[in-house]
């Protein structure tokens, strides 16, 4: 694990360490924060380098820096023969992000992105249900941002579920956005085709950081609240929630989308980024609507 801050540390790393026959090192810069979770977790292979990643001999690694270091990261891991987990995004830029997925394609190595959401058990179902209609709301607390940190740091989510649950080929992108001061307000993104239509929207000025996504379709709605409450509508209202005992990264797709990768390298099978990628092309659409 390459990057160790709080989502790395909270869902990530309780999910990695906890999995059997893996040899699990830890690299930051911030040796502090590496001692601390190397005796957490006793283990004992920490470096502060991806020099000192590579030079271990490792066999996949996951990158969880923050986003303006993936390059000079994931390059020369695959660049090492290092299968790679990245969060999203790739990179801030569909250059950037293109040119590491053509490595891994010429490298033969796994190159899988972090879109957790297509995992998490609440959404991979809306997958199964009727979805003429897809809605999708991820909305901040007050917090409008520069509009490619906004896009691709955040919205990706939202484009990439969207595609995920798109029951046909797209072929309409429709993309308003406000912009103040330079800062990012709200995004609006339509994708539609034949007899459906995914909406998903972001208010970066709204009075509370949530999320939502509903599906419907054959006089039936199911709306997922937060990756967790499953609220089903036909006639009437039925509503399911989390169980107590489920962790909060199985629920949200964390687990399951890293035994995925790691599967994938036991197995031999490379994940190729290519779908991924055309989500990183979506935002950089958005970014370009957006004014930056």
């Amino acid at each position: 694990m390459i990057g160790l801050g709080d989502i790395a540390e909270k869902a990530y790393l309780p999910v990695l360490a906890a999995q059997p026959a893996l040899d699990l090192h830890l690299c930051t810069r911030n040796e502090a924060r590496l001692h601390r979770l190397g005796d957490t977790y006793r283990l004992g292979n920490r470096s502060t380098s991806v020099d000192e990643v590579i030079k271990a001999g490792v066999d996949a690694a996951f990158v969880h820096a923050a986003t303006h270091a993936h390059p000079q990261l994931v390059e020369p891991l695959l660049a090492a023969g290092i299968h790679v987990y990245v969060d999203k995004p790739i990179a801030y830029t569909l250059a950037e992000s293109e040119k590491l997925v053509r490595l891994a394609e010429a490298e033969g190595r796994s190159l899988m992105v972090g879109f957790n959401r297509r995992h998490a058990p609440g959404y991979a179902e809306l997958a199964a249900h009727p979805r003429h209609l897809v809605l999708m709301e991820k909305h901040r607390h007050n917090n409008p941002e520069a509009p490619r940190k906004a896009v691709f740091d955040d919205f990706i989510h939202v484009a990439d579920t969207l595609r995920f649950l798109a029951p046909g080929p797209i072929t309409d992108t429709t993309i308003r956005t406000r912009v103040r001061d330079g800062l990012v307000e709200h995004i609006v993104l339509e994708l539609s085709g034949r007899d459906f239509t995914a909406i998903g929207v972001m208010n970066r000025m709204s009075g509370a950081s949530e999320e939502t996504c509903a599906a419907m379709g054959d006089g039936a709605k199911r709306r997922v609240v937060n990756l967790g409450d499953v609220i089903d509508y036909q006639g009437g209202e039925t509503l399911a929630r989390r169980p107590d005992w489920v962790p909060v990264a199985r629920q949200r797709g964390i687990e399951q989308v890293c035994l995925e990768f790691l599967a994938a390298v036991r197995d031999g099978r490379r994940v190729d980024a290519a779908d991924a990628l055309a989500t990183h092309a979506l935002c950089e659409e958005i970014v370009s609507q957006a004014g930056d």
